[in-house]
């Protein structure tokens, strides 16, 4: 019998924050966004998080986009009380307070991470959040942890009630 693959899912509160991101002009997704503004930026992003934290991609609805910036950007998760000088080439957007629906699947071999992104996409475009009593909220941004094969890939979309 083939091993079975397993999604599992959880609500996360996120609350107000804003986030420290390097844009795109035209990215929709990672490889895209590494052709446009280069696969080192998530090395700098790391220097930036705080202790216990990591950075994060981001698919941004229009009103977080500025005019000619790509919807796909990564980033870092800031409290909003955080101070600290911005880097150069690096935006400030303000988050706001939202749940999310993560979406996380099965520890996975790094050389497989496609594979691994692609079954929870997959999930979680077919998913029906109305199961629980909640419905999308494509007003706040969706989030991309980094693909690590010992906890399994985790995304997440923002929900509302119904």
């Amino acid at each position: 019998m083939d091993k079975a693959n397993y999604i599992y899912l959880r609500l996360v509160d996120k609350p107000p924050r804003k986030a420290l991101v390097k844009r795109g002009v035209a990215a929709r997704e990672y490889m895209s966004y590494c052709l446009e503004v280069g696969c080192d930026v998530w090395e700098q992003l790391r220097t930036l998080a705080a202790p216990g934290e990591e950075p994060v991609c981001l698919w941004l609805p229009d009103a977080f986009r500025a005019p000619g910036t790509s919807v796909y950007v990564q980033g870092v998760e800031r409290p909003l009380e955080d101070n600290r000088p911005v880097p150069e080439g690096l935006d400030t957007i303000l988050l706001p307070a939202a749940t999310y629906l993560l979406f996380q699947g099965m520890p996975f071999a790094e050389e497989d991470y496609a594979q691994a992104v692609h079954q929870v996409q997959q999930a979680m475009d077919a998913y029906d959040p109305a199961v629980l009593g909640l419905r999308w909220d494509n007003e706040s941004p969706r989030v991309q942890l980094e693909p690590v094969g010992r906890r399994g890939y985790m995304e997440m979309r923002a929900v509302k009630p119904l």
